[in-house]
């Protein structure tokens, strides 16, 4: 698994199809796409250390910190074997998320087993788990680092007009559970505290985050992370939020502290 590199983002692209592995916009679902300069096309490298030192490859998604997950729901229709989806990071979905790489032959292309022995592949537009013993071009992934960026991303304002306050409540809400991370590390915090929030613009949430936590200095300097389940690494928020409306867990980070300097962000226009 020397391609993948702990912190790092990549993207992984179809060897048959010429497409990439893509975190659709629901939150939930991955599919193909020819996207490629775009965060839902990053993915985030975390390698998990197992027993007997075995070593698991866990994808987070750079646009909403899922992880690539493989599920024992049926595919789509017309499509073989199981289910690929973004999953939570928590106690009970560990094995779902644990993969691991296998190269063939030389270069960058890789076969990408999940851990219950099943395969990662490509189906047209979308992606399945499949157990057959048969290792395919369908399944034949390549390895494309992503280099970071040295600035942090802006967060895009808001197009079109706004509603007024009085029809807001036409907006779809979800609940936020905010937490602020220390200065010095990430893991040293201040208690959860949750919000109701309507509508998906990222720039609009951080205002109302920096309302809500007293943030004195420029809104700017506040950097949102989601965390994608109790295990989950924080995922930099440089998009707006998913389409459901599932509960997303935001950890606060202030611009030029320790803990920020942490964060890495893919540069998806890099060549």
């Amino acid at each position: 698994m020397e391609q993948f590199e702990d912190g790092h983002h990549v993207r992984l692209r179809s060897r048959e199809r010429g497409t990439y592995l893509h975190a659709d916009d629901d939150g939930l679902g991955v599919s193909l796409s020819r996207r490629r300069a775009s965060m839902n096309a990053a993915w985030a490298v975390h390698i998990y250390q197992g027993d007997g030192g075995a070593q698991y490859l866990l994808l987070h998604s750079a646009a909403y910190g899922r992880y690539l997950g493989a599920t024992d729901a049926p595919a789509l229709r017309g499509h073989i074997e199981s289910r690929v989806e973004q999953c939570d990071y928590g106690p009970w979905e560990e094995e779902a998320i644990r993969w691991q790489a296998a190269g063939i032959g030389s270069g960058d292309n890789i076969l990408l087993r999940h851990v219950g022995g099943r395969r990662l592949r490509a189906n047209g537009r979308y992606l399945s788990v499949d157990d057959s013993d048969s290792a395919g071009t369908m399944m034949h992934w390549v390895v494309e680092r992503i280099p970071s960026r040295e600035d942090t991303p802006r967060l895009a304002a808001p197009t079109g007009l706004r509603l007024p306050r009085s029809l807001s409540f036409m907006l779809p809400w979800r609940v936020i559970q905010v937490e602020q991370a220390g200065a010095d590390e990430s893991n040293a915090s201040f208690p959860w505290a949750s919000l109701v929030f309507r509508g998906r613009s990222a720039y609009h949430l951080r205002k109302k985050l920096a309302s809500r936590l007293g943030v004195a200095m420029d809104v700017s300097n506040l950097v949102m992370c989601v965390r994608a389940g109790m295990h989950g690494r924080p995922t930099p928020l440089v998009i707006d939020l998913p389409r459901s409306r599932q509960t997303l867990d935001i950890i606060v980070f202030m611009a030029g502290t320790p803990a920020h300097a942490d964060l890495r962000y893919p540069n998806v226009n890099a060549e």
